[in-house]
């Protein structure tokens, strides 16, 4: 069976099995963690009730593999342009340039994952803030959302995003990992959280997180193929591993399951604009 076939049988699969779905906002199944099984990962994603996938770009040498995957999947995997915080080094205004290549194109459904990252390096601190409030413009200029990547940078990231006060952005603070006090911080401002499988670690203060933060301000990610969600600590993620998340956000929250899938998929179809 060839690969096209495939696509559309997983295609039909979801349409005629699923009423309601999960919407992993942020997942690397592009990468090559994925080359020998990127088809069954897709399909365990979509069997297991998760109906879109939307892919983070990192720098200028993952267009090709975002966009053939997106173009290969329609209406399931959807791609995103930015470069990533780590990739801002010497070339970062040649990166830049591409970047804006590639979302005149029409093609890509967010500005991401773009961000400021001190969590290895503060060698490039400056061009990271820099490439950041270049990108933020780009998707203030192109009416996109933007995906944040923040990591030992709140301040830094902050400091940058309230240059932009008085645009209308919307964004969301991937893989959050802030105190309380800042994810309020956030909410007050409409952003919202990318929630993922750090959730289902019982030392994480993300779970303290969730607790004080409505469900319309959260999203459900696994940035697949890391922070695979328990049971599978450790070992490579995958989309079909959010309904894990899923059940300790609607533990955490007191509610249903369902209600967790019902509220977080309406806010990623509100943020994607789908």
């Amino acid at each position: 069976m060839s690969n096209k076939t495939d696509c559309n049988v997983l295609i039909t699969t979801f349409a005629n099995k699923f009423k309601s779905m999960l919407v992993d906002t942020h997942t690397h199944i592009y990468l090559k963690e994925f080359n020998h099984d990127r088809h069954q990962v897709i399909g365990r994603a979509v069997e297991s009730g998760v109906g879109k996938m939307f892919l983070p770009n990192i720098d200028s040498s993952t267009y090709d593999a975002v966009v053939q995957l997106s173009n290969a999947y329609r209406n399931i995997i959807f791609p995103m342009a930015g470069l990533h915080p780590t990739s801002v080094k010497d070339d970062y205004r040649r990166q830049l340039d591409e970047v804006c290549k590639q979302l005149e194109t029409g093609r890509f459904s967010a500005v991401g994952e773009v961000g400021i990252d001190l969590y290895w390096d503060t060698t490039y601190k400056a061009q990271q803030q820099e490439a950041f409030a270049f990108q933020i413009q780009q998707a203030i200029d192109m009416n996109l959302p933007l995906v944040v990547h923040m990591r030992n940078s709140f301040d830094e990231v902050w400091e940058v995003l309230n240059h932009f006060a008085g645009n209308t952005l919307s964004l969301v603070l991937h893989c959050f990992s802030g105190t309380v006090q800042q994810a309020l911080m956030a909410v007050d401002k409409g952003y919202y959280l990318g929630i993922g499988g750090v959730l289902t670690y019982k030392k994480s203060q993300l779970r303290e997180v969730v607790k004080a933060v409505p469900l319309h301000n959260l999203l459900l990610e696994t940035d697949a193929p890391y922070l695979a969600p328990v049971p599978y600590r450790g070992k490579r993620n995958e989309p079909a591993y959010l309904h894990y998340i899923a059940k300790e956000l609607a533990m955490l929250k007191e509610t249903s399951v369902e209600e967790v899938e019902r509220i977080t998929t309406h806010n990623a179809l509100l943020f994607f604009k789908q």
